[in-house]
């Protein structure tokens, strides 16, 4: 990794590390301050406390439920899927959740719908830049992010686990990506669009200032 890229990558770090942090006490605050809260602010905390990956890994869990592919869930697996991840729901408060989201009284809720509606609302200036971001690193243009697409952005030479041989290139690619899908044991080498703005819509929810959000993510992709 050239020099340049190695400040980047560092900063990237650093300044994750710190919002996460920040997301993680804000979240698990604003959970235990006893106030009211809609059925989508309590489930996109209950995220948030979990990290940068909370909504992304939700997402994820989902749809290893879907089994059909009708990329669809009904009350019965949305529940499972809450269970499942973990998060701190009773039953109906997960089942209020629900009927929030099956707007229409169906009794099923798309996923892709579910999931615009708990990410955090984000300006267009912050939207434009993640699009940026994730263009740059999906050299390939199929919509996917994978690690033949990371070599063609990164060098690894510079690393000193791969110079003392400790890891490969495809080691430090892999755990490059593993940022974003959040150590899960699900993890398959790919990150989507979605799974890429989901995830930086949850760093920017800590983030306050637009010029901060484009400055963070310039810096993190040498944009």
């Amino acid at each position: 990794m050239s020099h340049k890229n190695r400040k980047y990558s560092t900063r990237r770090k650093l300044d994750l590390y710190s919002l996460e942090a920040n997301l993680i006490n804000n979240s698990q605050r604003k959970l235990g301050d006893g106030a009211d809260k809609d059925a989508i602010t309590k489930l996109r905390l209950l995220c948030f406390s979990r990290g940068a990956t909370g909504i992304l890994g939700l997402g994820r869990a989902f749809r290893n439920m879907d089994d059909d592919g009708s990329k669809a869930l009904n009350e019965e697996e949305f529940t499972k899927g809450i269970h499942d991840y973990g998060l701190e729901a009773t039953d109906d408060e997960i089942k209020d959740m629900f009927q929030t989201f099956d707007e229409d009284g169906s009794g099923s809720i798309s996923m892709t719908e579910f999931l615009l509606k708990l990410r955090p609302p984000m300006s267009q200036c912050r939207l434009d830049i993640i699009d940026e971001a994730f263009n740059k690193m999906d050299k390939t243009a199929d919509g996917v992010i994978t690690i033949e697409d990371l070599k063609n952005v990164y060098s690894v030479r510079d690393n000193p686990k791969y110079k003392s041989g400790e890891m490969s290139e495809d080691d430090i690619l892999t755990e490059f990506l593993q940022n974003f899908e959040g150590g899960r044991g699900d993890n398959d080498g790919k990150i989507t669009k979605e799974e890429f703005v989901n995830y930086y819509a949850t760093i920017s929810a800590s983030i306050d200032n637009d010029l901060y959000f484009d400055l963070m993510m310039r810096r993190a992709f040498a944009l």
